[in-house]
């Protein structure tokens, strides 16, 4: 593209060049030559009054002298009155050209050597016609043109050079933001999804690396979003795994009992394998639209009545309130399901057989409360077990289940803490805002602070029984 338009500012600025050039340089030899011969006219007139008069050959020649040169200037006097033909000066025109004037009675030119002549009738007190002769040297009819012509020349060429310069400077200003364009595009081709765009250059191609950065960070997103839903996906594997964990310690000892729980071990390896090399994005959970949603309290009976078979195995207390009653929530069903899955999931994993939990929903005029509390050892880090990814690998927790309840309580404008429980062990709160405002910004962010009310009342009740 930078040649091209190099070629093209040449080409252009030269034919316009030579259109005005080629014609001006013409004029200017016009101009030298009709400058040479109106100065020989004026020396031709100056001994017209003089010939009118008289024809003395003195007083003809101080005439002459005194209007050129006799080396530039001749007179020729026909014969009459019983006088010969008087010529002046010296002579260059041919007799038939001098005769031609004569005849017909006008100035005219014509080529010598070494120049030009210029005869010019006059008329005679006799009534005949003398022929002055103006001779015009070659020098004085092209006289400043050579200079003229190379002002021209150079005018011409630094015109041609400044347009190369320029476009060749235009140039470069559109070749290196589109090669940068180009660029970008390779490297996120290749994988190297951080590669952007500098938005300068001309307004086109400003807006084409502005859709290109947009584009590659709805890629990234994209991509983010692929590899949370796998890790949420199989993150939802670890609920029946681990019923299935807990029913291998019941089948005993032998061959067949120690091979399925070899297995079900292996399958909680690969699948918290997947987990860690999925997560890498914390995409939003996308909040239900206006009358979509779900029944809170419906949804913490249906899982309740399937992990009470688990707790009764092994002999946990268990103990739901406040889902007597319909809760509407502004969340999918598969969501909370999966959010009370994980919650519930822990533990059953974190903590001893025996250790009692309680499932506890709160109804208010703006939000609802779910909570998760047992009577086991607690959580001694709140905030990194609140991070994505800080499980320990000892105890094969992935740190993923409560960031899906975080997102899923963040997407309503809500959030989720962590605290000490009345049961003595651990307490997850979770709140679910029910006026459908979404976090400003995406992505993680501070619970912004409310002011206590009625729901908040409730709460406190709930927590001191």
């Amino acid at each position: 593209m930078r040649w091209a338009l190099v070629k093209v500012s040449l080409a252009v600025t030269t034919m316009v060049v030579v259109a005005f050039a080629v014609p001006l340089g013409l004029v200017i030899r016009e101009m030298a030559r009709d400058r040479a011969f109106s100065n020989a006219e004026r020396e031709a007139a100056a001994v017209a009054p003089a010939l009118s008069i008289t024809t003395d050959r003195d007083q003809l020649e101080r005439v002459v002298a005194s209007a050129g040169s006799d080396a530039g200037m001749a007179v020729h006097l026909p014969a009459g009155d019983g006088r010969a033909a008087l010529e002046l000066g010296r002579r260059r025109a041919a007799d038939e050209d001098i005769a031609a004037v004569r005849e017909l009675g006008r100035a005219s030119t014509t080529g010598v050597t070494g120049g030009w002549t210029l005869l010019q009738p006059v008329a005679l007190s006799t009534g005949r016609i003398a022929v002055v002769e103006v001779y015009v040297p070659e020098s004085d009819v092209t006289n400043g043109v050579g200079t003229a012509w190379a002002v021209l020349a150079g005018v011409g060429v630094a015109l041609i050079l400044g347009s190369v310069a320029v476009a060749d400077r235009l140039g470069v200003r559109m070749v290196r933001p589109a090669r940068r364009l180009v660029e970008g595009a390779h490297d996120l081709g290749e994988g190297r999804l951080g590669a952007r765009v500098p938005e300068d250059g001309p307004s086109e191609l400003r807006l084409a690396a502005a859709a290109f950065n947009s584009m590659a960070d709805q890629v990234v997103q994209l991509l983010a979003n692929e590899r949370e839903l796998a890790a949420d996906l199989s993150h939802r594997l670890r609920t029946p795994l681990t019923v299935l964990r807990l029913n291998t310690a019941s089948l005993g000892e032998g061959p067949a009992a120690d091979q399925t729980r070899t297995a079900v071990e292996q399958l909680e390896r690969e699948v918290d394998t997947i987990i860690r090399t999925a997560r890498e994005a914390k995409p939003q959970t996308a909040a239900a639209g206006p009358g979509a949603g779900c029944d809170a309290a419906e949804v913490v009976r249906e899982r309740m009545a399937f992990w009470s078979a688990l707790a009764e195995d092994e002999g946990r207390k268990w103990r739901v309130a406040g889902a007597d009653r319909p809760v509407r929530i502004p969340v999918a069903r598969a969501d909370l399901a999966a959010a009370l899955d994980a919650l519930l999931g822990n533990v059953f994993r974190h903590t001893a057989e025996g250790t009692a939990f309680a499932v506890d929903v709160h109804n208010g005029e703006d939000a609802v409360i779910v909570l998760v509390s047992d009577a086991g050892p607690g959580i001694p880090d709140p905030e990194a077990a609140m991070a994505r990814g800080r499980g320990s690998g000892n105890d094969g927790s992935t740190g993923l289940g409560l960031d899906i309840v975080r997102r899923l309580a963040e997407s309503t404008g809500g959030d989720v803490r962590i605290g000490s429980s009345v049961l003595g062990g651990t307490e997850v709160r979770i709140w679910i805002q029910l006026d459908g405002r979404a976090p400003a910004g995406g992505g993680h962010r501070q619970p912004r602070r409310r002011r206590p009310g009625r729901l908040a009342a409730v709460y406190n009740r709930a927590r001191s029984r």
